[in-house]
C-alpha cells in the first residue's frame, strides 16, 4: 500500500510508493504518533510543517507550568455554560464551562455552520489526555480566544474514544497531510465536513517564529474568505484520494500459498531487529509496551520448539522473557498499586506517561498469562494477578462494567488547586522512610530511592529536573539477588517489599485521585474479558502453596470467570439491542449515540470465545456467533474482502477504513482472522465453510502488507498463520460442568500455550445444550454420546479428522497435550 500525501491544504495529492516507507495505516496508529506536542498549519502563503518541541516527552517541557490547572470545585459557580454540559462523556464534560461556544458533533453544529457561513473548528481529544488539558487552560479557557472562536466559526468537541469513527477520518487527514498527528487534533473544516487544514496541539501566542493558535484562527479565517474555493475542492480531493487510498480490495479471494509463512518469519525477523537487548523491547524511546508484538514472538516461539528447532526457539523465547521481566521491574508497572501505566520516556522503561489505558491491561495480562503457560515461573502469574486485581480494585462498576483510563494528572495535595502529572505516583525519599519506618533502607535499595530523586537513569528520563528529589519505583535487580546480598531468605525479602508497598499503598489512599474516565468502551471491554477469562483457568496451574505479597491479592481463579461473565452481562443488557441484534459503542449514564464498531464486535467476540472456552455456558458461544453474523452484515465487504471500520450509515463520517496495522489495540481485522478460525473449528458444514471463506478472503486483502511490512500487522501474521494449519486441535470435555472434576479438567486443557487449539465441553444431560450442538456440530453431539460415563469427565484429543481414546484425568490430559503433532 502506498503512503498517502498531501502537498498542502491548497494542492493535489501524491503518492510516495518508497519501498522503505510505511503504509498509511501504520503511521496512523496511536502508538506511532510522538509522545510530544507538535503543531502543524499550512496554507498557500505558508507552506512549511512547524515541528515544536520536536524529541522531547510531554512532561519535560517548561510550558508544563503554563498548563498547571485550577480544579473546579463542585461549590463554585460557573461563569459561562455549553451543550457540553448535556453530554455524557466525561472529555466533553470537561469543557462544558469554557467560553467557547462548543457544540457536540451533530447536525445542530452542522446545520448552525451553514446558516453563518462559516467554518468549524474541530477539537478531537480524551479525558486522560495531558496536552489536551494543556490547550484547554491556555486557549479554550482564555476568553479573547474564545471570542475568535465563537465570532468566525462553528466549534465541535469529540471525545476520541466515544467517536473513534469521526478521529479516524481527520487524523488520518492530519498524517496523510504532515506524517504526523497527536492530540489534542485541531482540524478546519467545511460546513460539509470537508477538512481545509489541521494541525495538533497550537500554544496561544507566536513562539519561536511559528504562529500561535490565534495567528491560525486569523490566517483560517482569512483563508475563508479570500481563497474558500480552492479550500473546499482540496478537501474534497483531500477525502476523494484517502477513501481510495484505505478501502483495499483483493484481486483474488485466495491467499497465496506461503504468504503465511513468509509474513510470520518477515514479522520475527523485522521486530528482531529492532529487539533492545539492553532494556528489552522491540524499539527505542519512547517505549509503548506493544503486546501484538510478544503474541507473535510468543507463536513463534512454538513453532520453533514443535519442529525440533529448540535452541533458535529458546531465543526466541529469551527476547520475550527480558523484555516482559524489564518491563515489570521498571516504573512503567506501577509497583505500588498495581497494572500498568501507558508507556516510557526512557529506553529503560522507568520513566511514564502515568495514565492507565484498559485496553493495556487487557492484553498484557494476557501475555503475562501465556508465558506463565509455558515458563510456569511464578514470576509471570503475579504481574498477571497484579494487573487483574488492579483492574477489579479500581476500575469496575457497581453492575461489572470496566472502566476505561485513569489519568496522569492530579492535585499534590488535597488542599492544592494545582495538578501535575504523576503527582499520584511519585515519592521523595523522606515520604517513603517516614511510611515503612525500620526498612526503609532495604526498601529503598531495592526500588532505587534516592534523596536526589531518582529519574536520572537516562537523559530522557527527566532532562528539565522536574522530577528533582522525587523518585519513581524501578527495580534494578532481583529479590533474589538483593536477598541474598543480605543473607536473608528470599520469602522472607519478599515479605518485607510486601508490607512496605502496604504501607505505601495505604498512604497513598488519602492522596488526590487522579481523574477516572467511567466511560465503558465494547472493545476495550472485550480485551479485559479475555484476560480474566483465560486467568481464571490459566491460573489453576499454580504451584500449591504459592505466596503472594501485596498488591497482588491471591484470590481463586474463579473469581477472575467472575468478573468476566458481569462485564459481558452487563454489555448484553446495556448496549445490545436484541432485536436488531447490534451492539452500541460505549456507556456513560446511558448507551452513546454512537454505533458498535468493527472493534466493538471483533474484540467482544475474541472475549466471548474465551469465556466459552474456558468453561462458561453454551449461551456466550451463541452470543459469539450471533454477533459474527451481526459483524458479516455491517462490515464486511462481500466483493472486494476485509472489514470496513463502520457500518457506513452515518452520512458525517466521510470515510470507511480498513485497517490492518496492530498498534497499542490490535486490529479489527486481525482479531477477525482469529475468530473466525476459532469459530470455524467449533461449527460444522456451511457455516463452517463461511467463515474460513471470510479469513482467507480478508487475507488476500492485505496480503502485501504481510509481504513488506509485517512487523506493522504482527496479529495478522499470526492470524494468517493460524489459518494455515491444515487441521486444528480440539479438546473435547464430556460430562457434567458442576462438578469439580470438570473445573480441573478444563484447567489441564488449559495448561499449556498452545493457539493452534480449541477446547470445547458437552454435557449430555443438559437438553439444550445437545440441541445447540446438533444444529451447530452434529460431531460434538456423537463424541458425547459415545463417550459420557455417569459421574465422571472425560476428555478427548481431535485433530486430523481423529480422536484420541478418551481420558479421564487431567495428568493424563496433560501428557496428552504434551505430545507432538504427527508433522512436527
Amino acid at each position: 500500500m502506498a503512503v498517502l500525501r498531501f502537498k498542502s491544504s491548497l494542492s493535489t495529492a501524491f503518492f510516495s510508493s518508497s519501498p522503505s516507507s510505511y503504509s498509511l495505516s501504520y503511521l496512523l496508529s496511536p502508538s506511532r504518533i510522538p509522545p510530544f506536542p507538535f503543531f502543524h498549519i499550512r496554507f498557500s502563503s505558508l507552506s512549511h510543517t512547524f515541528s515544536l518541541f520536536p524529541g522531547r516527552h510531554i512532561h519535560t517541557l517548561k510550558i508544563l507550568a503554563m498548563a498547571e490547572r485550577i480544579t473546579m470545585t463542585a461549590s463554585q459557580s460557573h461563569k459561562y455554560t455549553n451543550r457540553l454540559a448535556a453530554e455524557h462523556s466525561p472529555y466533553l464534560l470537561q469543557h462544558a464551562h469554557n467560553p467557547v461556544d462548543w457544540y457536540p458533533w451533530g447536525e445542530e453544529a452542522f446545520s448552525e455552520a451553514r446558516k453563518r457561513d462559516v467554518p468549524i473548528f474541530l477539537s478531537i481529544g480524551y479525558s486522560t489526555c495531558h496536552w489536551c488539558h494543556v490547550m484547554e487552560v491556555e486557549s479554550f479557557e482564555n476568553e479573547g480566544i474564545a471570542k475568535l472562536l465563537n465570532d468566525w466559526f462553528v466549534s465541535i468537541k469529540v471525545d476520541r474514544e466515544e467517536r473513534p469513527d469521526v478521529d479516524k477520518v481527520y487524523m488520518t487527514y492530519v498524517q496523510a497531510l504532515y506524517g504526523g498527528g497527536g492530540w489534542p487534533l485541531s482540524a478546519f473544516l467545511s460546513p460539509d465536513l470537508k477538512p481545509l487544514m489541521g494541525g495538533t496541539y497550537f500554544p496561544p501566542d507566536d513562539k519561536y517564529g511559528r504562529p500561535g493558535f490565534k495567528t491560525v484562527l486569523r490566517k483560517v479565517k482569512d483563508a475563508w474568505e479570500t481563497k474558500r474555493d480552492v479550500l473546499v475542492k482540496s478537501g474534497a480531493f483531500a477525502i476523494e484520494q484517502l477513501s481510495e487510498a484505505l478501502s483495499a480490495t483483493a484481486s483474488s479471494n485466495k491467499l497465496a500459498d506461503g504468504t503465511p509463512q513468509q509474513a510470520l518469519h518477515l514479522c520475527v525477523e523485522q521486530l528482531a531487529g529492532n529487539y533492545d537487548p539492553e532494556y528489552g523491547g522491540f524499539g527505542s524511546a519512547p517505549k509503548f509496551p506493544r503486546p501484538v508484538e510478544i503474541q507473535l514472538m510468543l507463536y513463534h516461539y512454538k513453532k520453533l520448539e514443535e519442529s525440533g528447532k529448540s535452541g533458535e526457539a529458546n531465543e526466541n523465547l529469551k527476547m520475550v522473557t527480558f523484555s516482559l521481566q524489564c518491563m515489570a521491574r521498571g516504573g512503567i508497572h506501577d509497583h505500588v498499586g498495581g497494572g500498568f501505566h501507558r508507556y516510557s520516556v526512557d529506553e529503560c522503561w522507568h520513566v511514564p506517561h502515568f495514565e492507565k489505558m484498559l485496553y493495556d491491561q487487557g492484553q498484557l495480562a494476557s501475555v503475562y498469562l501465556d508465558v506463565f503457560s509455558i515458563s510456569k515461573d511464578v514470576f509471570y502469574l503475579c504481574v498477571s494477578r497484579d494487573i487483574l486485581d488492579y483492574l477489579r480494585r479500581d476500575m469496575i462498576g457497581p453492575e461489572g462494567e470496566i472502566f476505561s483510563a485513569e489519568d496522569a494528572d492530579s492535585a499534590e495535595s488535597e488542599d492544592s488547586t494545582i495538578k501535575k502529572e504523576g503527582s499520584f505516583y511519585i515519592w521523595t525519599s523522606k515520604e517513603v522512610e517516614d511510611i515503612v519506618g525500620e526498612h526503609a533502607p532495604l526498601f529503598n535499595d531495592h526500588y532505587y530511592i534516592k534523596p536526589s530523586g531518582n529519574c536520572d537513569l537516562s537523559r530522557m528520563s527527566d532532562p528539565h529536573n522536574e522530577f528533582k528529589g522525587k523518585n519513581v519505583p524501578i527495580e534494578r535487580n532481583s529479590a533474589f539477588a538483593m536477598a541474598s546480598k543480605l543473607g536473608i531468605p528470599v520469602e522472607e525479602y519478599l515479605d518485607i517489599l510486601g508490607t512496605c508497598r502496604q504501607k505505601l499503598f495505604d498512604v497513598r489512599l488519602n492522596r488526590p485521585r487522579p481523574h477516572l474516565d467511567d466511560k465503558v468502551i465494547v472493545s476495550w471491554n472485550g480485551l479485559a474479558i479475555s484476560s480474566f477469562a483465560r486467568a481464571s483457568k490459566i491460573l489453576k496451574n499454580e504451584a500449591e502453596g504459592t505466596k503472594f505479597h501485596p498488591p497482588v491479592l491471591g484470590c481463586d481463579p474463579k473469581e477472575y470467570m467472575e468478573v468476566a461473565e458481569r462485564a459481558a452481562s452487563f454489555i448484553r443488557k446495556q448496549l445490545y439491542d436484541e432485536h436488531t441484534h447490534r451492539l452500541q459503542h460505549s456507556f456513560r449514564n446511558g448507551p452513546s449515540k454512537a454505533p458498535g464498531f468493527l472493534d466493538d464486535y471483533a474484540f467482544l467476540i475474541s472475549g466471548l470465545l474465551d469465556i466459552y472456552e474456558c468453561g462458561g455456558n453454551t449461551n456466550w458461544l451463541v452470543w459469539a456467533i450471533d454477533l459474527q453474523d451481526t459483524q458479516d452484515e455491517l462490515f464486511l465487504d462481500k466483493e472486494g474482502g476485509g472489514y470496513f471500520n463502520t457500518p457506513g450509515e452515518d452520512p458525517s463520517v466521510l470515510l470507511r477504513v480498513k485497517e490492518d496495522h496492530d498498534g497499542a489495540e490490535p486490529s479489527g481485522n486481525s482479531v477477525s482472522v482469529i475468530n473466525l478460525v476459532r469459530l470455524a473449528s467449533m461449527v460444522a458444514g456451511s457455516r463452517s465453510e463461511r467463515y474460513r471463506r471470510n479469513a482467507e478472503h480478508l487475507l488476500a486483502v492485505f496480503e502485501t502488507r504481510l509481504k513488506e511490512m509485517a512487523m506493522a500487522v504482527p496479529l495478522m501474521c499470526f492470524g494468517a498463520d493460524i489459518f494455515s494449519v491444515p487441521s486444528r486441535k480440539q479438546v473435547v470435555l464430556v460430562g457434567h460442568k458442576s462438578s469439580v472434576e470438570f473445573e480441573d479438567m478444563l484447567a489441564a486443557a488449559h495448561s499449556r500455550y498452545d493457539p493452534n487449539r480449541t477446547v470445547i465441553h458437552i454435557d449430555p444431560t443438559k437438553t439444550e445444550e445437545m440441541e445447540f450442538w446438533e444444529a451447530t456440530n452434529s460431531s460434538i453431539v456423537l463424541i458425547a454420546k459415545n463417550n459420557f460415563v455417569p459421574d465422571k469427565v472425560v476428555a478427548l484429543v481431535c485433530q486430523n479428522f481423529t480422536c484420541s481414546p478418551p481420558v479421564g484425568d487431567p495428568t493424563a490430559l496433560k501428557a496428552r497435550l504434551c505430545l507432538k503433532p504427527p508433522s512436527a
